[in-house]
């Protein structure tokens, strides 16, 4: 642990008879290297890390006075931040199963140990990504839907189970158990860990990185924590310490309190939409001030869980009481909260904190109103009466309808009839189609109408006031006669099962249930894309008549195409409006002014009749929770059900590859591995496979959903007798680098500039000017041994952290990106597979350069290596001679992350170490 200069600093805690062993920060300060007061909370953790981990090879002591010298003014200074536990989801857990397998694969062919490879921090893999919604609004869905899971994923299951045989302390949560990140709030986060290190024991602040970008989720409860690329975590599991510059710290302060009637979901689509505005990528953000004191826990962990959407790294708040609190009620041992306190007080991290920011900003929450966010961002607030006027406005701009509501298409009466397609004859805004679904029952549908009504994602469904809340409204309207219109597909997606435990104690499953809201499934379902199929009836008239249909769920992402490709508008709302909207049937509507439906005799009912009173929800969550249940429901949380039990896997240190798996094969990456790094060199004679605008995300980049025949994904599948009812979706293919590569930019609503308006995965060969899938153009360049880039706009990569998003990229033969701005996780993967992610200089881009797309380009300044922040030069050429010369900044930021680039990567960094120090 600690180096001799800061030997001092690590001293022993007492507590209740047992002797611990802590890196004692107020030494630090002792010795005049800081001010902990003044220090923001996630910085003091950052610091508590580097000083026990300075061992005087990673990280020295200069490592440790760096992380001290944190200041408002954040100075130019990388910090070695090594977590104390590692989260995995399924659909990024796979694939970094894959690559820990092919790890050991390369190490065995070396002749060296495979178990060399081994996590060297805890993991929990919790598989709750993978559940669809094939079967909804009956008693036994959740049956069937899970025997479907089991069916479609054996074997990335068993992939899975092999792992946890073949690794120590890599723990898995099986299906049917919950959300990532609920099962990590609710149980497997601890605040403080007590760990074993060399034989002694030692107090840990709890921190870690995820493979989901919700990962922030936690910082509810006060833990430092987010979310990182698989390819991150894989490395962080290896024991590497994640190397990061010292970030700005944006202090949020919080007053006043939640008016009736708003929600925590309100809470944090405001603050989304505040912190959007502000700016706080790649910026650590801290809640303070007098308005925390009102937040219940589960409010702040919703609060927590959008740190994306926000853009921040963390959102994070204080350890308080209602923390302790809250530890207590999810059923965690009483004398291990009493040692959390005692810790956290001596460290000066308990309580109330009002340290120095890098910005503060001002937040009211008396100023909450009902929201909702869309229709395809979820920093887009729409306050709750204005719907009825934004879907027309937005059918009116997309060039739907007309400034009248008369349709933009097909008969080409609308006024923006020239500049529309010719996909089918058009709708009016206040016309319906009539469509016979599947068991005869007949239905209209038309522009605005819902029809996917769903609560899910740990966002809401681990906040019992907006569970509650739902399931109230839902009684309300139950005993008012009011019903879901029959196209809308209902579904309730519980993060964890004590929620089906509290709502069933409280008598409102039944009432949910009524309303067609069954369970279906514990997993992610609907927010992360596996919505399941629509009728196929409605998806025909869809297309039939360009239909801008919506969807509406309790999620925290609704970018385009995610939660279904044949639904245009998807709007993110609290549980109790996903299932007023579902009774409403349409977006189009104002549910402060419009009547949601008409009881049974006749009258006109308004969302204000069914709404649920704050005191009434308060109280039924008083009664209908406590820690025993808890307890008991995670007392087997890594056992799993008779079918996990069944599931037959592999066995040993080194995984058995099947060549002829569709699921699980060995990537390319650690093949023919050679020991020295391959470095850095120009680019010459580079073709841009792609030019892309602004907000293009990584669902857009690697695509999670459903993929048809005619996609070179669906094509090498079929090619291998796959029936297309068994492709499954690309999330669960991502054991597979050959269905991946395949998918990467086939986004179904991406759009390639170099294209005129074509939607998707296609693309221009040059020089021939062909048109192809982009996976076919890679082809062709890697044959021609040309190199290529991708040129984009800004926020490039927003969205989930998909390190295939990155290796797909890779794996394309794209050597660099240029775009006018990052998301960090995308910006980090591609750092960790060797991609070398540019930034043009302010105030240009490709556009702005006059560039086509169809120029030679070639990128130096690489020659002698790289270094942080490079400032390197594009030279853009046509055929004809012409050339456009710019600048473009290397976003790679510290020195470990240059060596991740000249090593091809992170994980071939920690290989080659690895297998050098074996071999040596």
């Amino acid at each position: 642990m600690a180096t001799d200069t800061f030997s001092d600093a690590i001293r022993e805690f007492e507590h209740d008879g047992e002797t611990y062993k802590m890196a004692d920060l107020t030494v630090l300060e002792e010795q005049g290297l800081c001010d902990l007061d003044k220090l923001p909370v996630s910085i003091r953790i950052l610091l508590e890390s580097v000083l026990r981990n300075a061992d005087g090879d990673q990280i020295d002591a200069d490592s440790v006075r760096a992380a001290a010298s944190w200041e408002p003014d954040v100075p130019d200074a990388e910090v070695p931040f090594t977590v104390s536990r590692v989260v995995l989801q399924d659909l990024t857990g796979v694939p970094a199963v894959v690559d820990l397998a092919a790890l050991r694969s390369a190490a065995d062919r070396k002749g060296v140990d495979p178990t060399v490879v081994e996590p060297e921090v805890p993991c929990d893999l919790v598989i709750d990504h993978s559940v669809q919604v094939d079967h909804f609004g009956t008693d036994d869905a959740y049956e069937k839907n899970v025997e479907i899971e089991y069916e479609r994923n054996e074997e990335r299951y068993r992939a899975i189970k092999w792992a946890q045989q073949a690794f120590d302390e890599f723990n898995v949560v099986p299906p049917g158990t919950g959300i990532v990140h609920q099962v990590n709030l609710e149980h497997l986060g601890r605040v403080v860990h007590e760990r074993e290190v060399d034989g002694e024991q030692w107090l840990v602040p709890d921190t870690l990185v995820g493979t989901d970008s919700h990962t922030p989720m936690i910082g509810g409860i006060g833990v430092v924590g987010w979310g990182v690329g698989g390819i991150e975590a894989e490395a962080a599991l290896l024991g590497q310490p994640i190397n990061m510059s010292l970030p700005d710290v944006v202090g949020v302060r919080l007053s006043g309190e939640l008016p009736e009637g708003a929600t925590a979901t309100d809470l944090v689509l405001h603050i989304t939409e505040k912190l959007r505005q502000v700016g706080v990528v790649d910026k650590f953000v801290e809640f303070y001030g007098p308005g925390v004191s009102q937040l219940s826990v589960a409010d702040r962990a919703t609060i927590s869980n959008m740190a994306p959407e926000q853009g921040s790294t963390i959102s994070m708040f204080p350890v308080d009481e209602k923390t302790l609190e809250y530890l207590e009620l999810t059923g965690r041992d009483e004398e291990h909260i009493e040692l959390v306190r005692e810790y956290l007080e001596a460290q000066g991290l308990f309580g109330e904190q009002e340290p120095e920011y890098t910005e503060t900003v001002e937040f009211d929450l008396d100023e909450v109103e009902p929201s909702l966010a869309g229709h395809k961002k979820p920093h887009q607030r729409i306050p709750m009466g204005d719907l009825d006027d934004h879907f027309p406005a937005l059918l009116e701009e997309q060039g739907v309808i007309g400034a009248g509501g008369e349709p933009a298409i097909g008969d080409g009466s609308g006024a923006a009839a020239a500049d529309a397609t010719d996909a089918g004859p058009g709708l009016p805004l206040d016309e319906k189609v009539p469509v016979e679904l599947e068991d005869g029952t007949e239905v209209e549908i038309g522009h605005g109408d819902v029809l996917v009504s769903a609560i899910t994602s740990c966002t809401n469904t681990s906040n019992p006031s907006v569970m509650v809340g739902a399931g109230l409204l839902a009684r309300n309207a139950a005993e008012q006669g009011l019903e879901i219109p029959d196209y809308v597909k209902t579904s309730l997606a519980p993060g964890s099962r004590v929620v089906t435990e509290y709502l069933e104690r409280a008598e409102l499953l039944d009432d949910l249930e009524e309303l067609g809201y069954h369970v279906v499934g514990y997993g992610c379902t609907t927010c992360i894309g596996n919505s399941g199929p629509l009728p196929e009836p409605i998806e025909n008239a869809i297309d039939e008549h360009d239909l801008w249909t919506t969807s509406v769920l309790s999620g925290n992402r609704n970018f385009e195409a995610r939660i279904h490709p044949k639904i245009q508008a998807n709007y993110l709302a609290s549980p109790p409006l996903v299932v007023a909207y579902g009774l409403a049937g349409r977006m189009d509507i104002d549910l402060e002014t419009e009547p949601i439906g008409t009881n049974d005799d006749g009258e006109e009912v308004y969302l204000e009749d069914i709404w649920p009173d704050t005191e009434e929800i308060r109280q039924t969550i008083h009664d209908s929770i406590s820690p025993e249940m808890f307890e008991e429901k995670y007392a087997s949380v890594y056992e799993g059900d008779d079918r996990w039990e069944a599931l037959d896997a592999p066995t040993g240190d080194v995984y058995d590859w099947d060549s002829e798996s569709t699921y699980i094969r060995e990537p390319p990456f650690f093949q023919d591995f050679p020991l020295e790094k391959p470095g850095v060199d120009n680019v010459e004679d580079a073709r841009a496979l792609l030019t892309l605008g602004d907000t293009v995300t990584t669902d857009h980049i690697s695509p999670a959903g459903l993929f048809g025949e005619d996609l070179p994904a669906g094509q090498w599948l079929t090619e291998r007798d796959v029936p297309v009812h068994e492709f499954n979706t690309y999330g669960s293919r991502r054991g597979n680098h050959e269905v991946m590569m395949r998918g990467t930019f086939a986004n179904v609503r991406i759009e390639n500039e170099l294209l005129d308006g074509k939607e998707g995965g296609y693309t221009v060969h040059h020089p021939t000017g062909e048109e192809t899938t982009v996976f076919e153009a890679s082809e062709r360049y890697r044959e021609e041994d040309t190199p290529l880039i991708v040129m984009a706009g800004d926020e490039l990569g927003t969205g989930s952290s998909r390190d295939w998003a990155a290796k797909g990229t890779d794996l394309l033969g794209i050597r660099a990106t240029i775009g006018k701005s990052y998301e960090r996780i995308y910006r980090d993967n591609l750092i960790g597979m060797g991609v070398l992610p540019l930034q043009f200089a302010e105030g240009e881009g490709w556009e702005e350069l006059g560039l086509e797309g169809d120029e030679y380009f070639e990128i130096s300044g690489l020659e002698n290596g790289l270094e942080p922040n490079a400032e390197l030069d594009v030279t853009a050429e046509t055929d004809d001679g012409e050339t456009v010369e710019f600048s473009v900044t290397a976003q790679v930021d510290t020195p470990m992350a240059v060596e991740y680039v000249e090593n091809g990567g992170v994980l071939h960094l920690v290989l080659r170490r690895l297998l050098t120090e074996e071999l040596n």
